[in-house]
C-alpha cells in the first residue's frame, strides 16, 4: 500500500486478503507506516472530510496511517525466547491486535514480522481478546461492529 492510495482501496485490498493491518510503503518500498481496519473505519476519515470538505474517495491512507516515527515495534532480541502466551499478554497490554517485530543491524532497523492476534487465534483454535484501545466513539462502534 502507498500513501497516495485512497482508504477505500486500502479496505478492499484489506478484505480480498482477509487481513487487518496493511504496510504503507514509499516509492523505494520502505516502510513508512501502517494502517489498520480500525484506522479506515473508525473516526479518522471523518476528521479529514470535516476538515477539508472533500468526500470519502478522496481520503488517502497517508492522511490517517500510523507514521513509522509512532509504530510500536518488538525488539527481535526480546522475543526471541518468548513463547506465544507472552506475546498475546504483550498484545492485550497494549490493547493491540498486531505487533511488529525488528531488529537493529549495522545497516539500519529491518522488519522481521508481524504478530496477529487472529492469525494467533486461528493456529491456535481458540479466541484472543485484544481489543485494541478505541478513542473515540466512532472508533468504539467500529471495534464492536467488527
Amino acid at each position: 500500500m502507498r500513501a497516495i492510495d485512497s482508504v477505500d482501496e486500502a479496505h478492499q485490498r484489506m478484505i480480498r486478503r482477509g487481513v487487518r493491518l496493511l504496510l504503507v510503503l514509499d516509492h523505494d518500498r520502505k516502510i513508512t507506516g501502517l494502517i489498520t481496519a480500525t484506522d479506515i473505519l473508525g473516526e479518522k476519515p471523518m476528521r479529514v472530510i470535516a476538515q477539508r470538505g472533500c468526500r470519502r474517495g478522496d481520503v488517502l491512507v497517508g492522511d490517517i496511517m500510523t507514521p513509522q516515527e509512532r509504530l510500536e515495534v518488538l525488539d527481535m532480541n526480546e522475543i526471541r525466547g518468548a513463547k506465544v502466551g507472552h506475546i498475546v499478554a504483550t498484545l492485550r497490554a497494549a490493547g493491540r491486535q498486531h505487533a511488529m517485530v525488528a531488529e537493529r543491524g549495522p545497516h539500519g532497523t529491518m522488519v522481521c514480522g508481524l504478530f496477529s492476534s487472529t492469525q494467533i487465534a486461528r493456529q491456535l483454535g481458540i479466541a484472543i481478546q485484544t481489543t485494541e484501545i478505541a478513542q473515540t466513539f466512532s472508533e468504539i462502534e467500529s471495534l464492536l461492529a467488527a
